[in-house]
């Protein structure tokens, strides 16, 4: 495939978004989980449930987070408010999402519960980590990862943090160690964008301009292909240098692309060629 120039990249990119970013696609993503909920505090607990299990083939995903989601009953948001360790665990009992277990899930409430406790909301939690001065998301995140894992979880485990090896972990990778964090900067683009059909714009006070992309198979391959980087390894460094790029396109808003892109690779379509 030919080189393309910045302006025939950008009218590329440019396109997918206008083509792909609309509510027909949803059913496509896991995104279209916490838009069955219309309360703001309802779709972050969901995106968050959803999002956490975003690994697998997208028909697997929306199974085990529809469970998941089910056992929390009408209202995701009120469940982790009133989460009860010794009693709300054997909700999750029957739900399974290949190496996570219904254990898994009820450490996570357990967390999420406490983050909130503490902070007032999520949205809160996070902030304790976030400056705007920072040039994008990632010490926030990295402070969000240390914050979370550093919880309680006594209640449900013998000792009181979670053990190296215990399934949440996988929850929570951090940017410290490398990892691309897909699934937990996809969650922070369903919270934080904002102007279209597709995400939700509830976490106000983070910039979009300092989001990363939440780089997958799909993305990271398509991203080479279109230029977006030479590193072919999946992790922190290629997220942030694909990030870059797209900053190029558009400064305030880089991973508005990431939906459209995305859609590439999980409905197996080519990538246009602008010379056509």
């Amino acid at each position: 495939m030919a080189m393309r120039s910045h302006a025939q990249l950008k009218a590329l990119l440019d396109e997918l978004y206008c083509r792909y970013s609309r509510p027909a696609f949803l059913s496509t993503d896991p995104i279209s989980i916490p838009h069955k909920y219309r309360r703001p505090d309802d779709r972050e607990i969901a995106a968050f449930v959803a999002a956490a299990l975003a690994y697998g083939n997208v028909k697997q995903i929306h199974r085990s987070a529809e469970a998941a989601l089910e056992a929390m009953g009408d209202s995701p948001a009120r469940f982790i408010r009133q989460f009860d360790p010794a009693r709300d665990p054997a909700r999750f009992r029957h739900v399974v999402h290949r190496f996570n277990s219904g254990v898994d899930l009820a450490i996570l409430c357990y967390l999420l519960y406490q983050a909130i406790a503490a902070a007032g909301s999520l949205q809160a939690f996070f902030l304790k980590g976030y400056d705007p001065a920072h040039d994008d998301i990632g010490p926030a995140l990295t402070s969000f990862v240390e914050r979370m894992l550093s919880l309680d979880v006594s209640p449900l485990y013998p000792s009181d943090i979670l053990p190296a090896k215990a399934g949440d972990r996988f929850f929570f990778p951090s940017p410290a160690g490398g990892s691309a964090c897909k699934r937990l900067n996809l969650f922070l683009r369903w919270m934080v964008r904002r102007g279209d059909a597709i995400d939700f714009g509830i976490w106000t006070e983070v910039s979009p301009a300092k989001l990363i992309v939440p780089l997958d198979t799909h993305v990271a391959r398509i991203a080479r292909q279109l230029g977006l980087t030479t590193i072919k390894q999946t992790n922190w460094r290629m997220a942030k240098e694909v990030t870059e790029r797209l900053r190029i396109f558009d400064p305030e808003d880089p991973v508005k692309y990431d939906f459209a892109i995305c859609r590439l690779g999980i409905l197996r379509q080519p990538i246009p060629d602008p010379n056509d």
